[in-house]
């Protein structure tokens, strides 16, 4: 196949890749043989519905392991698709999600705007947000605690969740994580900057290149990128 007509299949490829649910399926497919969640290290099995978390395979401890009203905390108990960069960290830089579009209008007259405005109107935002790249297991609880939040550069210490090295400072809006996947973030903040023009601050550019620098991708993360280049149509090109 010549480079002309593989640049053609990768980008038809891409095109059709808008779907965040499709995303997700797929990815479920991909990560049979390694269902182990991004931040806690935790087995899953999504078979088991009402707790798809082997707990006690990681050390989580859910930190709230009933809701406010009093049910149990269900997101605790499963595994949710988390973007590694938060959706309204790249969203922001649509005017769909600023300002809304002409489109978004309800039946009441009045715009709206944000994910749901930008999913409508945007096919440069639905791909992103359906990136694979940019989509990992997490536990739920997690992933709702986290919100969309930046990670800060400060290691995690524990003790939140269990024996899960995860911090959320919700009062400084930043995420800790253990150091062991420094490497897997910061070529997902690249790829994001590269692929899609994502702008990062000189600090986060030039941490996100020492992390890629000194935690190299081990091999399932090399395993992973080449899976979804097979169904998405593009590699990242920072896991090498």
């Amino acid at each position: 196949m010549n480079k002309l007509l593989l640049l053609l299949v990768c980008v038809s490829l891409l095109a059709q890749n808008e779907s965040f649910s499709k995303s997700k399926k797929m990815l479920r497919d991909i990560y049979k043989g390694h269902q182990t969640t991004i931040y806690c290290d935790c087995k899953y099995n999504y078979k088991d519905k009402k707790n798809m978390i082997d707990k006690k395979s990681c050390g989580y401890i859910p930190r709230n392991k009933y809701t406010k009203k009093g049910k149990v905390n269900q997101r605790a108990n499963r595994i949710e698709w988390e973007h590694l960069i938060p959706v309204e960290n790249f969203g922001r830089q649509f005017s769909c999600w600023r300002e809304g579009d002409e489109k978004c209008i309800k039946k009441n007259g009045k715009k709206y705007k944000g994910r749901k405005c930008c999913e409508k109107v945007n096919q440069k935002y639905r791909t992103m947000q359906a990136d694979m790249h940019n989509l990992f297991p997490a536990v739920g609880e997690l992933n709702g605690d986290r919100k969309n939040f930046r990670f800060d550069f400060v290691e995690a210490s524990g003790g939140q969740y269990g024996e899960c090295k995860f911090d959320v400072l919700f009062k400084q809006k930043r995420v800790r994580v253990k150091e062991d996947i420094r490497g897997v973030i910061a070529r997902n903040y690249l790829y994001f900057n590269k692929q899609y023009g994502m702008k990062l601050s000189k600090q986060e550019l030039n941490k996100y290149q020492s992390w890629n620098k000194l935690y190299p991708p081990n091999d399932w993360e090399i395993e992973r990128n080449d899976k979804i280049g097979q169904k998405q149509g593009n590699l990242n090109e920072f896991i090498k």
